[in-house]
């Protein structure tokens, strides 16, 4: 049988929203008379929301779990999600229903007017506190300034693609992933659709302010050598103060000026520099860090329990 849409959501500890997501998923797509399969990935989940894909499987064939063998982390599920999908079209989709399943009947029909990827863009966010809009926000509008592909502003990993797409990232494999710039950056034809995001169904965040952070570093590593250019500005600037202030402070201590005497200057200047140096240097260790975790030639994930073919 032909697969038109797969919906793929990626799942860590959901077990209270996998019941509500599948029924809100399963109404959208049967009333659009469209063959379709949903692919839940099992992120090393411990609540008992493994067991509750396993038994959804058992009741709807269109369900399709992949089960982890440890966790691997949210944008390597979606990884695998596309992996496993066999749709014309593919939904990723988070399970948190924060992404609410009744907009895929809009992103289809930007698909059927033939764009290849349809990406949801926020409009407005319920149930987020004000330093996280705030904080996401500034990201965003940072990353779109600091990077050669043009990321589209308020968006997620809530998307649609076509499968030329999804086999395009599938030959991308590099182990530090920031999906939603890796869309942007295959280019073909792209729109977004405006929603407003819900508050999340149940449950708690599964991206604390920590895991945000290794995300932003994820995108402004993976697509921007601006941190590095950025230390070498302040090299040249560093400098240039040491050129301005040589013959300032000569010209101060032949005036009898007692300004720059004592250890202070000299410490001060010290830590400064050094500080510079050492900032520059966690630069250099991130970028040689990922070159390190490339050349170890590791699978991005291992599957412990796949579904049928």
């Amino acid at each position: 049988m032909t697969i038109e849409i797969s919906i793929v959501a990626p799942i860590y500890n959901e077990f209270d929203n996998i019941p509500e997501l599948y029924r809100r998923v399963k109404a959208v797509m049967d009333a659009q008379g469209l063959t379709w399969e949903l692919v839940l990935v099992d992120d090393g989940s411990t609540d008992g929301s493994t067991e509750r894909m396993r038994e959804l499987a058992r009741q709807d064939k269109r369900v399709r779990p992949v089960i982890f063998a440890r966790n691997f982390g949210h944008q390597i599920a979606v990884t695998a999600g596309l992996d496993y999908a066999r749709g014309a079209a593919v939904v990723i989709i988070d399970a948190d229903l924060q992404d609410p399943p009744e907009l895929i009947p809009d992103l289809i029909a930007k698909w059927r007017e033939g764009y290849e990827v349809v990406y949801a863009v926020r409009a407005e966010r319920e149930g987020e506190t004000w330093f996280k809009r705030t904080t996401a926000a500034l990201f965003y509008r940072i990353i779109f300034r600091i990077t050669d592909v043009k990321i589209p502003l308020d968006t997620g990993d809530f998307r649609l693609l076509d499968r030329k797409v999804v086999d395009v990232l599938g030959k991308m494999r590099e182990r530090h992933r920031f999906l939603r710039g890796m869309a942007a950056w295959v280019g073909f034809r792209q729109i977004g659709v405006p929603y407003k995001r819900a508050a999340r169904f149940a449950g708690v965040t599964k991206y604390p302010f920590r895991k945000m952070l290794r995300l932003a570093l994820n995108a402004i590593t993976s697509f921007s050598y601006f941190p590095l250019q950025l230390a070498t500005y302040a090299g040249f600037v560093s400098a240039g103060i040491a050129i301005i202030a040589i013959p300032v402070v000569i010209a101060l201590r032949l005036a009898g000026s007692q300004f720059f005497g004592g250890q202070a200057t000299t410490l001060i200047a010290v830590l400064f520099l050094g500080g510079v140096q050492l900032i520059s240097l966690g630069v250099l260790g991130e970028y040689i860090g990922r070159l390190y975790d490339e050349a170890k030639g590791r699978p991005l994930y291992i599957v412990r329990e796949e579904p049928e073919k």
